[in-house]
């Protein structure tokens, strides 16, 4: 049988089922607690599809932040007509002569049929462009939902009534045909529609349709769970102290509500990707001869394209599937690491 303790070995003392007894003295070191946002970050480290996930997703973002570095490294840019400058390696119906749409050293990811813009130049700015506008409208919205959920669900009353209200009201509108219908009408609030339009008014147009109808989802969720911190104790204790409702919404309600706008914007990000994409495809979004992954879909779509070089579509519909799948088990990753009771 164990001992108490082994004094005579000069051993650890141990207790009476042999564990080691606390350690105590000058020398003993105290256990350090951690913090919920320390305890998080642990929890998303040990997930390793979370972590894998977050390395594609980066890797995705430096590719359209480095998009114009990449291309001046690579000696092409995505908007040279090659079918114009090198008829020779382009047959009589504009397509490449060589096999698998003209790849080669070269050409990395072969040339697009019909005008011959390189496709490797052109999926980089491509997922600039869609990602840029993507991460635009997803912030405009969670500043909305924020704003405005959050607003809802402390101050109740009439304040409540009337965003309920106006969330019930957008949430009926059906987004997608509201998207295509509605682009062509912003568009013409800037230019007329008998003159160019550049690019930058398609961006912003593009931008303000899906904010308009892509908060709503999140301010529901910030205001039911801001109605139910308003009864908490330490927010009674904040009011009986004769702090504003400002002051209080900053200090006390945001810092609580960090989990489900993190956890939100995770999935509301690749949603607006594939609904841009999906607008340009439809030809109401970014047009030749601006890159846009959307567009590579309708591309590939002609039948000039479908019937003569398949492996057109490859590059930008395995990017894409990679980008949606890696951002959404990121974002089932950042709940679990939020919330270990919904891991599975």
């Amino acid at each position: 049988m164990t001992s108490p303790t082994d004094i005579e070995g000069g051993g650890t003392p141990l207790l009476v089922d042999g564990d080691p007894a606390p350690a105590t003295g000058p020398d003993a070191k105290v256990p350090v607690g951690r913090s919920p946002g320390q305890l998080m970050w642990l929890r998303f480290k040990r997930d390793r599809a979370g972590v894998i996930s977050a390395y594609v997703v980066v890797f995705f973002f430096l590719i359209g932040l480095l998009a114009p570095l990449i291309a001046k490294l690579y000696g092409k840019n995505p908007y040279t007509v090659y079918a114009d400058e090198r008829p020779e390696l382009f047959d009589s119906a504009g397509v490449p002569v060589q096999p698998n749409g003209g790849i080669s050293g070269e050409f990395w990811f072969g040339l697009e049929p019909g005008n011959g813009y390189d496709v490797f130049t052109k999926l980089l700015y491509g997922i600039r462009n869609s990602l840029g506008i993507s991460l635009a409208v997803t912030v405009a919205t969670v500043l909305t939902g924020i704003v405005l959920g959050v607003a809802a669900g402390y101050l109740g009353g009439r304040t409540d009534f009337l965003i309920s209200r106006l969330i019930d009201f957008l949430l009926a509108i059906p987004s997608q045909l509201f998207f295509i219908a509605s682009m062509p009408v912003a568009v013409s609030l800037f230019v007329s529609p008998r003159d160019e339009t550049p690019v930058y008014v398609r961006v912003v147009a593009l931008i303000g349709v899906m904010w308009f109808l892509g908060w709503m989802s999140l301010a529901r969720i910030l205001r039911g769970t801001a109605l139910a911190l308003r009864e908490r104790e330490f927010i009674e204790a904040a009011k009986v102290s004769g702090a504003p409702p400002g002051r209080i919404i900053r200090r006390e309600i945001l810092p609580n509500v960090v989990t489900p706008i993190l956890v939100q914007a995770t999935y509301m990000l690749p949603n607006f990707v594939t609904a841009e994409a999906g607008l340009s495809f439809l030809g109401v979004g970014l047009v030749e001869p601006t890159p846009d992954w959307g567009q590579m879909f309708s591309k590939a779509a002609t039948e000039l394209v479908m019937q003569n070089d398949i492996t057109y579509m490859f590059f930008p519909g395995v990017s894409m599937i990679i980008f949606i799948v890696a951002f959404n088990l990121l974002g089932d990753s950042v709940r679990d690491a939020f919330d270990p009771k919904t891991a599975r």
